[in-house]
């Protein structure tokens, strides 16, 4: 997997985030030969770029954690959407009730938002809407995603994947509860292999943070910890968090769990 934006709410680029990066959410995985992607911040612009340098038909599944801006903004600036020999499938799983993921999106690129419309793209995109917590989903043979609804205003959905004994669990735009486990986090992390946090606060800054649907490094930590994941991983950075802080966000997780990492934009893992 590599990380192509790791901030949280909006991008912030700039000299002070440029070891960690100034892009919103977007993470792709690689199972063999397919292709995930998880979110659509403004990373998925350079991840676009990338892939469409290669001068070769693109097929890949786009999963969205929910729609809030910072994880829908990149979507119209993805260059693979403009080609017609792209094949694609847009998931989510908390629209339900609420017109489904082609129209939030069509929503977001109509006017006065927007200057084009959404089918201006020229790939062919599925778009598919599910019931977070329902059966696991199959794109591929051999590759299996669980689902769970999050804690995040408006509805958010995690995603475990899990492919060749490897695991992967994405848990972004979430919010703890005070006191106790939340059993849908417990559910997607428990004994993972890679486990991807919103780590947007501090225990400390939380605090003033009650309801805004995120939560803490340390919170990940524990959680972790309780689920017996393997790595954790540090994500969804506020954008007010700059290089110095995340390195010491890094230097005090290290210490209480190791081989926690801070996600950075280009860090490559494997599970």
């Amino acid at each position: 997997m590599r990380f192509w934006g790791v901030r949280g709410s909006i991008a912030c680029p700039g000299p002070d985030t440029a070891r960690y990066g100034g892009n919103t959410s977007c993470v792709e995985v690689r199972c063999g030969e397919r292709l995930l992607i998880f979110d659509a911040g403004t990373g998925l612009r350079p991840l676009g770029h990338a892939l469409v340098s290669r001068g070769r038909p693109i097929d890949l599944d786009l999963f969205f954690s929910h729609t809030h801006f910072d994880h829908v903004v990149g979507l119209p600036f993805f260059a693979p959407c403009y080609d017609a020999r792209s094949r694609m499938r847009f998931w989510a799983g908390h629209l339900k009730r609420g017109g489904g993921i082609e129209t939030v999106l069509g929503k977001s690129m109509a006017a006065p938002l927007f200057p084009i419309p959404l089918n201006i793209f020229a790939a062919q995109i599925d778009f598919i809407d599910f019931a977070a917590g329902s059966s696991p989903i199959v794109p591929h043979p051999g590759l299996v995603l669980h689902t769970a609804p999050l804690n995040h205003p408006n509805g958010a959905t995690g995603y475990r994947v899990e492919y060749r004994g490897k695991s992967v669990a994405y848990v972004t735009d979430t919010e703890h509860f005070a006191g106790r486990r939340d059993p849908n986090v417990m559910a997607l992390i428990q004994n993972v292999d890679l486990m991807i946090y919103d780590s947007t606060y501090t225990d400390n800054e939380y605090l003033a943070h009650r309801s805004w649907g995120h939560s803490t490094w340390q919170e990940g930590v524990r959680l972790a910890n309780a689920a017996q994941a393997g790595r954790l991983v540090i994500f969804h950075h506020d954008p007010d968090h700059n290089d110095e802080f995340m390195d010491k966000v890094g230097a005090e997780a290290e210490a209480l769990r190791p081989g926690t990492v801070v996600a950075r934009e280009g860090l490559v893992l494997k599970p």
